[in-house]
């Protein structure tokens, strides 16, 4: 719909834009599927920071653009889309839907989206290890980041960054000062021979 309307999506990047002056603005395009829509998104952010520079308008000429991963095509364009922007994010609770096919507001079908499912953690390492080939850093959002019982498992996968609701950060914490790598890459391993974790 952005790429579409592009009159509307200029506006909001341009209110962007002039906030990145005044403060840490990050900018994460969901949703993707392609790198031609990446490509396309960021290439509408240079042209509106074109315009604000010929106006004088102070922006920061350097702000972060990224994308929310959540679509399956996505993770096998990984290698393409990585060389064109500054992090990912994985949305774990889409992805995990799509990928299993299991939407997790119908009852009969919820439990099909597993996040410890193998063909899910498969998806989420290759992410990683394009992001990380790239030179960036990869996080991950959406339950299964705020969840102890996945913590080691996504060290061993390759996250950088977990972003989770206030009261898991402790727990999360804690896991993390005592899992070692080696475990962590271990619990990978078993998470793909036994097909669940926890």
């Amino acid at each position: 719909y952005c790429l579409e309307t592009p009159d509307l999506f200029k506006t909001q990047l341009r209110a962007l834009c002039r906030a990145s002056a005044l403060g840490n603005v990050q900018v994460m395009f969901p949703m993707v599927s392609t790198p031609g829509e990446v490509s396309a998104a960021t290439d509408m952010v240079r042209e509106v920071q074109t315009d604000l520079a010929r106006e004088k308008v102070p922006i920061n000429p350097n702000m972060p653009l990224g994308v929310m991963l959540a679509v399956p095509a996505a993770v096998w364009h990984m290698a393409e889309i990585a060389k064109l922007v500054d992090f990912v994010s994985i949305g774990t609770n889409d992805l995990c839907q799509y990928i299993m096919a299991a939407d997790r507001g119908n009852a009969r079908v919820a439990a099909l989206a597993n996040p410890f499912d193998p063909a899910v953690l498969r998806a989420i390492a290759h992410t990683a290890d394009a992001a990380h080939a790239a030179g960036i850093k990869i996080s991950m959002c959406g339950e299964m980041a705020g969840d102890p019982e996945a913590t080691a498992l996504l060290l061993g996968l390759g996250i950088d960054h977990l972003s989770m609701s206030t009261p898991r950060i402790a727990k999360v914490k804690e896991v993390i000062r005592e899992v070692s790598m080696t475990r962590a890459k271990q619990s990978v391993r078993e998470a793909y021979s036994i097909g669940e974790v926890g």
